[in-house]
């Protein structure tokens, strides 16, 4: 299956010599189940000539706001919303769960509570996940169709599912803690309370849920669906 990924954001300079570009975490995350992959950097406007080049699309996390002005939201909002509309299936994590959601209608904004920063436990269904978090901006109101499959009591909406057209996820399974613990020490101080990183520290290490969410999206990717809608 082929999984085009459009990359919002790229990793801190110091660290994708070792660790690897937000694209490239996802291949490793998804590696093993069958996927073929394809990446447009959207962000530097690099954009799919038609929502119907891929299989399926994978957004990834951005140090950028969704509601920011940049060049590249406008026509990513557009592809998003034609992709929507042909039914060609969308995964997006953080800034892709939140940029799929404005595209389609819903509200983000810069959360007043603060940030989640590491290792935060989700209620999936009644099943607690816990995944590598690294957000300070949250959707806050949903768009038409969509329903919450994840939460917790500081994110109430951390994770989406649109039918068979969208998943997404606030938190960042493809995140590992040495990539938290590298944008600690890139791009947290003096942003992210000293607090919140001592917290997230302190649970470096921990087991989490990564592969559970990579096979949520195995599975959604891979879900029988009818024939897409006329992709433009």
């Amino acid at each position: 299956m082929h999984i085009g990924i459009l990359q919002c954001g790229q990793s801190p300079a110091q660290l994708k010599d070792e660790l690897g570009d937000y694209p490239d975490m996802f291949v490793r995350l998804l590696d093993g189940r069958g996927f073929e992959f394809t990446i447009w950097h959207v962000e530097d406007m690099q954009f799919p000539d038609d929502v119907a080049q891929a299989d399926g699309w994978l957004l990834t996390g951005s140090r950028h706001g969704a509601y920011e002005d940049h060049a590249f939201i406008p026509p990513l909002e557009d592809f998003i919303r034609r992709a929507y509309q042909a039914a060609v299936p969308m995964v997006g994590i953080c800034f892709g769960h939140q940029i799929i959601a404005q595209a389609l209608g819903g509200t983000v904004v810069k959360h007043p509570e603060g940030w989640a920063v590491g290792a935060q436990d989700y209620d999936f269904g009644g099943q607690q996940v816990t995944l590598n978090a690294w957000h300070q901006d949250q959707v806050v109101t949903l768009p038409e169709g969509a329903q919450v499959t994840g939460r917790n009591a500081f994110c109430e909406n951390a994770a989406l599912v649109y039918d068979d057209r969208a998943f997404t996820v606030q938190a960042h399974p493809e995140f590992q803690d040495a990539f938290v613990q590298g944008l600690m020490d890139t791009r947290a101080k003096g942003v992210v309370p000293q607090d919140l990183l001592d917290q997230a520290a302190a649970r470096m290490g921990q087991a989490n849920g990564s592969t559970l969410l990579a096979d949520q999206i195995e599975a959604f990717f891979k879900q029988p669906r009818p024939l897409a809608k006329g992709a433009a």
